[in-house]
């Protein structure tokens, strides 16, 4: 159990990491992605602009909250 625990903890870490949102982030983009693909709609640009916007926002996040303490 200790080692599916540890696993799990692994991938956790490894997919999420420090930001949660720029993780969900990155997952809804995916799902629009293929939405929009099975519409019949080419959307290969979606995830590189939405990891460049995410990206970005999570700059900004952090020089924000840098700024306050």
């Amino acid at each position: 159990m200790t080692l599916l625990r540890n696993f799990a903890r692994f991938w956790y870490d490894f997919v999420v990491g420090d930001d949660w949102q720029v993780a969900l982030g990155v997952v809804l983009a995916l799902a629009a992605c293929y939405g929009l693909v099975q519409g019949g709609v080419n959307a290969w640009w979606l995830p590189p602009v939405a990891v460049v916007l995410l990206l970005g926002l999570s700059l900004l996040r952090v020089v924000r909250t840098a700024r306050r303490g």
